[in-house]
């Protein structure tokens, strides 16, 4: 619909530019295409918002793909947890902030990605003050409320975890394929 009325806006200034003139002959047939331009330009400048209208991807299999990368490292971190290592839930924070981004992308996702930010800060709050308990407390807190769980392992010999490439399972435990 948007993009045949800016079609049809292109036609009509073209048109306009090729019109026979009330004046008679003149020599201004510069003007004429200076006009015409500036015509085309405005419409070009009015269009220009409909244009390029992305929705930033949002998608099942996108917030899946989140889920599943970052899920799946935050899921790896429950060792170094129980460890009490804060280095490694360091070293995995931009784990947390892409997996809340990517599984909570849409606005009606708001009051999940809040709660989902208030766990991740709870956890480094944990790690700023060297608390091992209340970095337990907060880790599992933040895996329970966001369903967060590892991929499972996929033997090759009785199943097939991924089909191409491009899946996001490839290089994970569960990136087996059956090879004839």
């Amino acid at each position: 619909m948007k993009l045949s009325a800016i079609i049809s806006a292109i036609a009509v200034t073209s048109a306009a530019a090729f019109s026979h003139s009330s004046k008679g002959m003149t020599m201004s047939a510069n003007t004429d295409r200076r006009q015409a331009l500036a015509k085309f330009a405005g419409v070009a400048a009015a269009a220009a918002p409909f244009v390029a209208n992305a929705d930033g991807a949002v998608s099942g299999a996108s917030i899946g793909r989140a889920r599943g990368l970052y899920g799946g490292r935050i899921a790896a971190l429950a060792g170094a947890v129980a460890a009490g290592d804060f280095e490694a839930v360091v070293a995995e924070k931009n784990a947390f902030i892409l997996f809340n981004s990517g599984a909570y992308p849409t606005t009606k996702d708001k009051a999940a990605k809040n709660a989902a930010i208030s766990g991740t800060n709870a956890i480094f709050a944990a790690i700023r003050s060297k608390d091992k308990a209340a970095l337990k407390s907060a880790y599992d807190s933040y895996v329970a409320s966001n369903d967060i769980s590892a991929l499972p392992a996929v033997d090759a010999d009785k199943g097939q975890g991924y089909s191409s490439d491009f899946d996001y399972r490839v290089k994970t435990s569960a990136g087996a394929i059956y090879v004839r």
